[in-house]
């Protein structure tokens, strides 16, 4: 079965022919997958098969810290990813790896080798219940957590952002490998390739680094991508500060496509949407954005724009259901609240299935687009 479902997700130009063993092998989950079509991007809107894509979406960022070859537990994740589903939301994010000491193979001199077998088989399944439940991910990669003081393995892991070499082994040992299994899965709509490098910048215990150093993994790790899978590529920014150039107090974009190919020339060295993380703090600094558009709100014009974090239970003032009905209203091309399975106290579906089904019922056919 295993090997069944890497081809399914792999290069192979057999995909279809695949994808009937793997019906016949797993109940159906194939002909599941098949009704998913892959998104892209024209005219500043997601788009998939010909129609408009609207993300209706959340955060399933883990349900066990590192789920990916350490504690993965695939009865929760298919009756998570069903209610999910149940409650109208067509995409998740999710964490590949929560703070990099699980799953991923790399050294004290920050070189990585590759993954463990107990990783590759984790996504495997989640990628299998993707398929079966018609769901989109967000997949992201890595997260400042990474380089925090307190994780064990932080110095491996800052030693690996400080070498251009190191960066190139884990897009040569993990990257490409992971990208050969799933790249071409329509369920996988975009990557992520960190969560709020804004701290990994700011903040001692998270080690400082300075932008060059990342905006060299986003270059590297962004072409080949670009070069091995039709996915897209973003950044999820903590706030819009290090995303714009006209926002109060605003340090430049350093996720631009000038940026990153100052860094590494190179056309295939670029994002394809922007993506940033709203909470009640944010809203003090750069006003309420899901009641701006993303140009007022300070997101560059050149790229399409999403909300990739909000808290479920709703923002100051206002209902979760309101936040999403504004947000769609002003133009954002989606939300993702934090989070369907209440990892903290900012919410979970209990608050947020009212808001997304509410999208989902009134704007059908932008949230199930082909797959219906």
């Amino acid at each position: 079965m295993n090997t069944i479902v890497t081809g399914l997700f792999g290069t192979s130009g057999a995909w279809r022919c695949v994808a009937g063993l793997v019906m016949l092998a797993a109940g159906g989950i194939a002909a599941r997958a098949a009704e998913l079509k892959p998104v892209t991007i024209a005219n500043g809107q997601f788009v998939s098969d010909g129609h408009r894509l609207w993300i209706n979406g959340a955060n399933t960022p883990w349900h066990s810290w590192n789920d990916f070859g350490g504690d993965f537990d695939e009865a929760w994740w298919d009756g998570h990813l069903r209610a999910v589903k149940d409650s109208g939301i067509n995409a998740i994010r999710v964490w590949i790896t929560c703070n990099g000491n699980v799953g991923i193979q790399i050294d004290e001199q920050g070189h990585v080798s590759g993954a463990t077998d107990k990783h590759w088989h984790d996504l495997d399944r989640l990628f299998a219940l993707l398929a079966k439940h018609r769901l989109y991910v967000m997949a992201t990669l890595i997260s400042f957590d990474h380089f925090k003081e307190t994780n064990a393995f932080h110095e491996r892991w800052r030693k690996w952002i400080g070498s251009d070499a190191a960066i190139d082994s884990y897009v040569d040992n993990y990257l490409v490998p992971f990208l050969a299994r799933y790249g071409k899965a329509p369920s996988l709509w975009s990557i992520d390739l960190i969560n709020e490098p804004d701290w990994v910048f700011e903040n001692r215990e998270d080690g400082q680094i300075p932008w060059p150093r990342m905006q060299s993994y986003f270059a590297r790790a962004a072409r080949a991508i670009h070069q091995h899978s039709p996915t897209l590529v973003t950044v999820g920014l903590g706030s819009v500060k290090y995303g714009s150039d006209t926002a109060k107090g605003a340090q430049g974009n350093k996720v631009s496509d000038r940026a990153l190919q100052a860094v590494l020339d190179d056309p295939a060295v670029h994002l394809d949407f922007y993506t940033t993380h709203y909470y009640d703090w944010n809203g003090k600094i750069w006003g309420p954005a899901p009641y701006l558009t993303p140009a007022v709100y300070g997101i560059p014009t050149d790229k399409l724009a999403i909300i990739g974090e909000m808290p479920a239970k709703g923002t100051a003032g206002k209902t979760i259901t309101e936040d999403y009905q504004g947000a769609f209203a002003n133009g954002w091309q989606g939300m993702m609240a934090w989070t369907s399975n209440g990892v903290d106290d900012m919410g979970s579906l209990t608050q947020l299935g009212a808001a997304t089904r509410a999208i989902h019922d009134q704007h059908r056919e932008l949230v199930d687009g082909p797959a219906r």
